[in-house]
């Protein structure tokens, strides 16, 4: 009787195991689903450019807040590459936090002669970027217009108007 008792125990217990195998083996291919459907690099890229491009514009126009908004959302744009191309996604945080910090500095001290300066070396970086990771068809300029027309640039503002 006790060997049965044994015998039902195991069995109840590899049971349990291959349902929760199962059950994580499901939760993983949900996982990776979500993950295959999220941006990888190029589309969140794209935002990043018109962002970066309408920062010039807004800074231009002493709209320092939108500049500033531009920035920070530039950097959450890319947060999706952290799942999806974990390594890549170290060389763009590090881009950001060392390339572009002088540019979130001018536009911090509302200084556009200090922020066109950055600005103009962040586009070298940045087709340095694409050059080094095998992109150098993708070759960034300063355009003569915002990538978006639809905002005001000329509303005054401080960075710090941006919420936190």
């Amino acid at each position: 009787m006790k060997i049965i008792r044994i015998l039902i125990a195991a069995g109840i217990l590899l049971a349990g195991t291959s349902i929760f195998a199962s059950g994580a083996e499901d939760v993983q291919k949900q996982i990776d689903d979500i993950k295959g459907v999220l941006p990888k690099i190029a589309i969140p890229m794209r935002e990043v450019g018109d962002r970066f491009q309408n920062m010039y514009f807004a800074a231009e126009k002493k709209n320092w807040g939108l500049a500033y908004y531009m920035s920070k959302y530039m950097f959450g744009a890319m947060k999706p590459a952290s799942l999806t191309k974990p390594k890549e996604y170290p060389g763009w945080k590090a881009f950001y936090d060392e390339k572009f910090t002088p540019v979130n500095k001018a536009i911090e001290a509302e200084d556009f002669a200090a922020f066109e300066k950055a600005y103009t070396a962040v586009i070298k970086s940045c087709n340095e970027c694409h050059v080094d990771s095998g992109y150098k068809f993708v070759k960034v300029v300063k355009m003569s217009t915002p990538a978006d027309n639809g905002i005001d640039y000329t509303v005054p503002s401080k960075a710090s108007d941006v919420p936190q």
